[in-house]
């Protein structure tokens, strides 16, 4: 009997010693290796606010702002430390119903009810003042310093892009993103979003009963300053881009200008555009849905992303190609036989340089057909397959059919067909020059990006090559400029010069001389060198032109491509490039009626467009 009375106080014993030793270890866990318990009630007196740093600046070519920075506040909530609120106090310093509180609430509840999260977002400097003075009396409630971008002038908005809060497929991508920050969302916020974004810090505030900010805990030993982003010094030139914006303020089409001697895109208008401050701040939101809905789509970045015919300004590219390949020289002539393709009239063309001084149609139906009718060298039989791909290598080396490289996201490449897309079209590959003649005037499946012809009209100009057009000529502080070595490699077309020679030529033609398609892009003293296009689409075709100028030395380039346009690149886009030439070689333009006139004008057919008219393209 003794011995099981013993037995059992052992068992009880040890059972109390057991618990002693759990509870031991489970408060030595607490205390010392888990600190969130610790964590919850420094939240009680201390506040952990991240220090947003400033986005870089944005500068034009000469040095004027485009982008700046200005302070704003973020209301921030930590749910389980709001008690005692005069709830109705804070509605109306804030500007929300009862409702709408609640909504938050459970929201910021929903995040976490220790870790703060917005309550009320980008807040003025003006707005804030009042909230400010009453803040205290908020348990709870905290301010958020950070800034948001704007737009002194009001411009560029496809090239600059916009900021915008970072959704949770961006965190999950990038760790550095928590919910609440901002990040480049499109432009060059986007492609240049590490550079801009700077470096956040954090800072630990001691905080009393009353929600006052009593000072830095232990003197800011463990806050860390934010590093502001670096600036950017674009190409773009401010007075260029707002005058061909004004150009293009009642139209759909797209301008591009770059330097040809360096690739630098001097402006870079998409149509219809829209004030870039329209995506900043609290109205953010309801203006995009109207941008995003707007049956003219200002939010597609066509310079970038709409692929075009491009019309009859490929008529240059042929002539290059063919004379490379041999297939034709440079007295080679065609006569005007209406009958393979139609065309406007003019006498036949002789040479190349007549040809696309004229723009023939029928001379450049002959010119693709020898490009695509050669003789395979491994069979020694004429081959359409085997011309079209030594045709798509060459257009490749002139920019078409790929990505530039533009500093910008998004850009599309274009398209050149091939024999696998033909093959594909055509079952069986029952395809020849005859089914894909089209091409030869820039027409049938051929697509081109604004950016592209603008690069080929820098070809021309270089006689031969071009340096990938960019939109940051440099970056970082005034000091310690950084700068992008892949924009400054020259990119050959291997094609002789000899031969750009006549394409400038006849360029130089079309614009000065009798029979030239751009006869009203000339310019008093500047010699413009241009090819005008007239490209089919669904609906009035599309009204195109590309030029350089001067004729020597160049010093801009350009493409102007305006939609559903009747009349031809004549009659439209050679007019506004050229008053953009005026304006940038001169500094003003002196044709002021000219100027009025297309300012004014609002050539292009009205939205929606449903039709698809066949024509000829004979510009």
């Amino acid at each position: 009997m003794k011995n099981t009375l013993s037995s059992r106080r052992f068992i009880i014993m040890g059972i109390i010693i057991t618990v002693g030793i759990i509870y031991i270890i489970r408060l030595l866990f607490l205390q010392v290796f888990d600190d969130s318990y610790a964590q919850l009630a420094n939240r009680n007196a201390l506040r952990f606010v991240t220090q947003y740093p400033a986005r870089g600046l944005i500068y034009d070519r000469k040095g004027e702002l485009l982008v700046y920075n200005e302070l704003v506040y973020d209301l921030m909530v930590i749910p389980r430390q709001v008690k005692n609120l005069d709830t109705a106090l804070l509605c109306e310093l804030v500007g929300i119903d009862k409702e709408q509180f609640l909504t938050r609430m459970k929201k910021a509840v929903t995040y976490s009810s220790y870790a703060p999260s917005s309550f009320e977002k980008q807040i003025s400097k003006e707005d804030f003042g009042p909230i400010q003075e009453k803040l205290y009396m908020f348990p709870g409630f905290y301010a958020q310093s950070r800034t948001l971008r704007y737009y002194p002038h009001a411009v560029a908005s496809h090239v600059l892009g916009y900021v915008g809060e970072v959704n949770e497929n961006m965190i999950k991508k990038n760790p550095y993103y928590k919910k609440g920050d901002y990040i480049g969302m499109s432009g060059m916020e986007k492609y240049y979003e590490e550079i801009l974004r700077g470096t956040k810090g954090s800072k630990i505030t001691l905080v009393d009963v009353h929600n006052r900010e009593k000072g830095s805990f232990q003197n800011g030993k463990y806050d860390t300053a934010s590093i502001a982003g670096s600036n950017l010094y674009s190409s773009i030139d401010l007075q260029l881009q707002l005058y061909a914006e004004k150009l293009m303020a009642n139209k759909r089409g797209s301008i591009v200008a770059i330097e040809p001697s360096t690739g630098e895109i001097l402006c870079f208008v998409s149509a219809p555009f829209y004030d870039p401050n329209m995506l900043v701040g609290r109205v953010r939101g309801n203006n995009y849905m109207k941008l995003l809905h707007d049956i003219s789509k200002p939010l597609f970045n066509r310079a970038l992303m709409a692929e075009y015919p491009p019309g009859s300004i490929f008529k240059v590219a042929q002539a290059m190609i063919a004379l490379d390949m041999g297939v034709i020289y440079p007295d080679t002539g065609f006569p005007c036989d209406k009958s393979l393709v139609g065309c406007h009239n003019h006498p036949s063309a002789s040479n190349v340089r007549d040809a696309i001084k004229m723009s023939c149609n029928p001379y450049f139906y002959r010119v693709y057909q020898k490009i695509i009718q050669q003789k395979d060298p491994t069979t020694q039989k004429v081959e359409s397959k085997y011309g079209l791909s030594i045709w798509d290598e060459a257009m490749y080396k002139l920019g078409f059919g790929k990505r530039l490289g533009i500093d910008l996201p998004d850009s599309k490449s274009g398209f050149i067909p091939d024999t696998s897309f033909y093959n594909r079209y055509y079952k069986g590959g029952g395809w020849n020059f005859f089914t894909i003649y089209s091409n030869s005037i820039g027409q049938g499946e051929v697509g081109v990006i604004p950016l592209q012809m603008a690069n080929f009209a820098a070809i021309v100009a270089n006689r031969g090559w071009y340096i990938t057009p960019h939109l940051v000529r440099y970056y970082g502080d005034e000091n310690l400029k950084k700068r992008n070595t892949q924009y400054v490699k020259k990119n050959f077309s291997m094609i002789p010069q000899s031969y750009w020679n006549l394409a400038v030529e006849g360029m130089w033609g079309v614009v000065h001389e009798g029979g030239g398609t751009a006869r009203r892009a000339m310019i008093e003293d500047i010699a413009v060198c241009g090819k005008t296009g007239t490209a089919q689409n669904v609906g009035a075709d599309h009204s195109v032109f590309i030029c350089f100028a001067p004729k020597d030395n160049p010093k801009i380039a350009i493409s102007v491509y305006v939609e559903n346009a009747a009349g031809g690149g004549g009659t439209w886009a050679a007019p506004i490039a050229s008053l953009l030439v005026e304006k940038y070689i001169r500094g003003e333009v002196l044709r002021k009626e000219m100027e009025e006139t297309y300012i004014n004008a609002a050539p292009c057919q009205s939205l929606p467009l449903r039709r698809y008219v066949q024509k000829s393209e004979s510009d």
